[in-house]
C-alpha cells in the first residue's frame, strides 16, 4: 500500500512561481509511472505531466509544457512540481498519483490507481 502527500500549494500572482511536492510512504518501483494531475471548479481531471521513477522520461500537457517540470528525489520518496510562469488558468486543486501498471506511460487518470489528496493552487491575474 502506498500513501501520496501532496503540499507546496498556495496563492500566486500570474507570472510566479510554486513548487509542489509529493512524498510517497511505501515502496516505489523503478519502473512506476508518477503522475501529476489537476482539476478546477466546474472542469474534468486533466494530466499535466509524468515522470518515470527510474528518471528515464517525463511528458507534459501541451498547456504546460516549458513552464513546469518534475523531479523526483528517489532517497527522500518524493516527487517535485516546478511550475514557473504561472497563469490564471493553472488554478485547480493539483493531486499526484502513481500508475497501477508498472510499465504505463500514459496521460488516462484511470490509469493511475495510487492519489493523494490534493493541494490548491490558486494564480492571481
Amino acid at each position: 500500500q502506498v500513501q501520496l502527500v501532496e503540499s507546496g500549494g498556495g496563492l500566486v500572482q500570474a507570472g510566479g512561481s510554486l513548487r509542489l511536492s509529493c512524498a510517497a510512504s511505501g515502496r516505489i518501483f523503478s519502473s512506476v509511472t508518477m503522475g501529476w494531475f489537476r482539476q478546477a471548479p466546474g472542469k474534468e481531471r486533466e494530466f499535466v505531466g509524468a515522470i518515470v521513477w527510474s528518471g528515464a522520461s517525463d511528458y507534459y500537457a501541451d498547456s504546460v509544457k516549458g513552464r513546469f517540470t518534475i523531479s523526483r528525489d528517489n532517497a527522500k520518496n518524493t516527487m517535485y512540481l516546478q511550475m514557473n510562469s504561472l497563469k490564471p488558468e493553472d488554478t485547480a486543486v493539483y493531486s499526484c498519483a502513481i500508475s497501477a501498471n508498472l510499465f504505463y506511460r500514459g496521460r488516462d487518470a484511470s490509469a493511475f490507481r495510487y492519489w493523494g489528496q490534493g493541494t490548491q493552487v490558486t494564480v492571481s491575474s
